[in-house]
């Protein structure tokens, strides 16, 4: 029987199975052996290592052994009381400047992001004047108030006054000290909560305009608190300019930590080195304080932000001594 043209051929045509080619036979699979990883050599990196552990080396040899430093000295004046009642007035003046420098840079902030022009207006001029004033000027200029305005009044303008204040009274020179770090610490954190409003994104204020939440209450609770995240860590960072510049006010006569040291210098002038390093020392104490805050206070607000915190220093102390005990196993079964 013949199959009609065109049709596919028959099973019967086809070779059969045992007939096609075999392919070439594939090695059988070895078992798999343990091989050490050799690790990427760096030598730049220990050469430049090595290089930084020799000048650390001799900068503290030579800060050790160097009589100019008088270390007797500087022991005799670090915890004198002149120096810790310097101390203690720049905490003070630190403390009232950093909290009320925080409150006037958030109502510059809101009054910058208001929709009034006028709030607006006079927000970016103060910022700008007073980030564009050194702040010597400032605090020289407002320790000469009295010479410009004997009194302070509030009343109606061009009009009569209902309260006077005997602005020579008022002005001492710790008030003196704390406004004038206030005005100028106010102009720079305006800026650092502007930044951290407007980083807050805009989906959120969306959706609490859409539940109908009043503005306060959407500031208060939604707005603020994930600003908080950039503004906190930021403002902390300021802290630290701060502290050094509550230095200035030796100038208004207010004896700091820094005033104190030039006035035991002055009466001292061969302990003029061992009181400067005195000085350096408790201001590199107080920043590095106020780093570690700053350090738990930016963990603490990354939570929401990161995946994982990164670890503080205890924690990676005790990985690396796990790390080295497991290198320390590794090498014993070697």
């Amino acid at each position: 029987m013949t199959e009609p043209p065109g049709t596919a051929v028959s099973a019967r045509s086809a070779p059969p199975p045992s007939a096609a080619p075999a392919g070439p036979s594939l090695p059988a699979p070895r078992p798999p052996t343990a091989r050490w990883v050799v690790p990427l050599r760096r030598p730049g990196r220990w050469i430049a290592t090595a290089i930084v552990l020799v000048l650390v080396a001799q900068i503290g040899h030579g800060l050790a052994t160097n009589p100019f430093y008088q270390w007797d000295r500087f022991a005799y004046w670090f915890v004198r009381p002149v120096i810790l009642d310097g101390l203690l007035i720049t905490l003070e003046v630190t403390a009232y400047s950093a909290v009320l420098g925080l409150l006037g840079g958030i109502a510059l902030a809101l009054a910058r992001l208001s929709g009034s022009p006028v709030l607006r207006a006079v927000s970016w001029t103060y910022t700008w004047l007073f980030r564009s004033v050194p702040l010597i000027v400032v605090l020289l200029f407002l320790y000469n108030f009295s010479a410009l305005y004997r009194t302070l009044s509030l009343g109606v303008p061009f009009g009569p006054a209902f309260l006077t204040f005997d602005e020579s009274r008022l002005a001492t020179d710790l008030v003196v000290a704390v406004v004038g770090l206030s005005l100028n610490e106010a102009a720079y954190a305006s800026e650092v909560v502007r930044a951290g409003i407007l980083s807050v994104d805009q989906g959120q204020h969306e959706a609490a305009a859409a539940l109908g939440l009043p503005k306060r209450y959407q500031f208060a609770r939604i707005v603020f608190p994930q600003a908080l995240r950039s503004v906190v860590p930021n403002y902390v960072n300021q802290l630290i300019g701060l502290i050094k510049g509550t230095s200035l006010v030796f100038y208004v006569s207010l004896l700091d930590l820094f005033g104190s040291v030039q006035s035991m210098g002055s009466t001292y002038p061969g302990d003029i080195v061992p009181l400067l390093l005195v000085a350096t020392v408790w201001y590199v104490i107080l920043t590095s304080v106020v780093s570690v805050v700053q350090f738990h206070v930016e963990r603490h607000y990354s939570r929401g932000a990161l995946r994982t915190v990164p670890p503080t220093p205890l924690q990676r102390l005790r990985i690396a001594i796990g790390d080295l005990r497991a290198r320390v196993r590794t090498e014993t079964a070697r």
